[in-house]
């Protein structure tokens, strides 16, 4: 029973994800680069720890500098390390970041009422519900995302 609930996971992932992935690719995005401006977005003005940031990220990133690098280059983002622990580096997003993100947010809410509008909202918090408890007992309690915050 198992195996069928995770593959009927992965295939309603897949199906749904080709929504997200048309709107982001017009934008020159990946899913994890927009869910990264949106974390930024979520404390700003102030800034995020790069490891914080990418414990935060829905999925995770492999390369997170990587990541980085290319919003950077966008204007997206900055980043700063602090003079009293040079080791950590602090990612602000700038206000091209916030531009982007104010206008894809029609497109991103659009996506998502193809991608689940067809739900009711009872049938929608059960679901988010059952999630959320299947995935509890996986979860890094010290950094949850904003999903499970």
């Amino acid at each position: 029973m198992e195996q069928e609930v995770f593959l009927n996971l992965w295939r309603t992932y897949d199906r749904l994800k080709a929504f997200e992935e048309q709107v982001f690719g017009n934008a020159g995005l990946s899913a994890q680069q927009y869910n990264t401006l949106r974390l930024l977005k979520s404390v700003h003005p102030d800034s995020m720890p790069t490891l914080v940031l990418g414990s935060r990220l829905i999925s995770r990133a492999p390369d997170m500098t990587r990541l980085l690098d290319k919003l950077e280059q966008r204007g997206l983002l900055s980043r700063e390390r602090r003079p009293e622990n040079r080791r950590v580096v602090e990612v602000t997003i700038t206000p091209q970041g916030l531009a982007l993100l104010e206008q894809l947010s029609s497109e991103v809410r659009q996506c998502h009422h193809k991608q689940l509008g067809h739900l009711s909202p009872e049938a929608l918090r059960h679901l988010a519900s059952l999630l959320k408890e299947a995935r509890e007992p996986h979860e890094d309690e010290t950094n949850l995302s904003l999903v499970d915050e």
